[in-house]
């Protein structure tokens, strides 16, 4: 069991492909010349999530596998861009994962399972509050709430599989589920595989789900020599209808027979960057809204996340990968919601 877990954390937290990752390469519409992977923190278990404040303050989970860590419930970790310096803003996060701020400026977070919160949350960042969004579907607990996209009418779209935990898988699905504005919870996409990380396109009319489907919902806890049958690792595009309905459009990118990707953000043009966590061929990939690459950016672990800063830092994408926190400028300004 030993040799399982050491296994499982090099492959799906920090596997170590080479000293120093290739150099990024594509489009120089979207690399600026020299442009280059700058570590910011180390340290973490597996780190995911990054998102800016209003303010340009970059907050990011670190989840902390019980089967790893000990009894540590996660931490939401805060980095400020100004002074270089990255302190714990919230402990324990309820193994937080995907964290998303809303045009209030308000933290919207997905709390996994393994001890987690299993539920997403919105803290008012002006008196450190929280509140619990949606805390069952159908009077049973979420299997394991991952990540997060908000539309401009402010619903939230969160994905639900489930990895690790020792906790009952309850949902029938691993779905996609929207909140709405009244805090209503609606199941809308049950045929994306193992939905992982969701992102809306900036004009609405898309929504993009991973499938990482790993074949297992007890990481961890897989005896050696255990057989597993891997599911879908591909990039999903689907129609997001007005009414907050989505239905599957096409598969974006297929990454069979390797593993797919993590989370994904999009800049203001449609482009979408990718966390892929393909072994041969690990980071973040960048993909035209037509499906065609871009642009390469090699990482030295395997990503799980993405997202861009504000204000001066538009052009700045944040990377989680591994248990570390990295950045990369960048040619487009990401997408963010407009402020309300």
């Amino acid at each position: 069991m030993l040799k399982r877990l050491t296994t499982c954390l090099l492959l799906n937290a920090s596997f170590v492909l080479a000293q120093t990752a290739a150099p990024p390469s594509g489009s120089a519409d979207i690399l600026p010349a020299g442009s280059k992977l700058e570590l910011l923190f180390t340290g973490g278990v597996l780190t995911e999530g990054a998102a800016s404040a209003p303010d340009g303050t970059i907050y990011f989970s670190d989840i902390t596998f019980t089967a790893i860590s000990g009894m540590q419930a996660g931490h939401i970790m805060k980095f400020d861009p100004k002074t270089g310096k990255t302190t714990v803003y919230r402990s324990p996060s309820g193994m937080s994962n995907g964290i998303k701020f809303d045009a209030q400026g308000r933290m919207v977070v997905a709390e996994g399972a393994d001890y987690g919160g299993r539920r997403v949350t919105r803290t008012d960042m002006k008196t450190g509050k929280s509140e619990i969004l949606a805390g069952l579907f159908e009077g049973r607990p979420f299997n394991s709430p991952n990540d997060i996209t908000i539309d401009l009418k402010g619903r939230i779209y969160f994905s639900d599989p489930r990895y690790l935990g020792h906790e009952p898988v309850e949902q029938p699905f691993n779905a996609v589920y929207r909140i709405d504005p009244d805090r209503s919870v609606h199941r809308i996409i049950t045929d994306a595989g193992k939905a992982n990380g969701v992102a809306l396109s900036p004009d609405q009319k898309t929504l993009y789900v991973v499938s990482n489907d790993n074949g297992t919902t007890g990481m961890f806890r897989i005896p050696d020599g255990t057989p597993v049958l891997k599911g879908r690792m591909a990039l999903l595009a689907y129609d997001l209808n007005p009414d907050g309905t989505a239905k599957f459009r096409k598969v974006f990118v297929d990454y069979a027979p390797e593993d797919g990707p993590d989370g994904l953000v999009l800049d203001a043009e449609g482009n979408l960057y990718v966390a892929v966590r393909a072994i041969s061929r690990p980071g973040i990939y960048v993909y035209s809204p037509t499906g065609k690459e871009l642009a390469r950016i090699p990482t030295p672990v395997l990503p799980t996340n993405v997202g861009f800063g504000r204000g001066d830092e538009s052009k700045t994408l944040y990377v989680t990968a591994g248990g570390n926190l990295y950045r990369i400028k960048m040619n487009k300004p990401g997408y963010q919601l407009p402020a309300q």
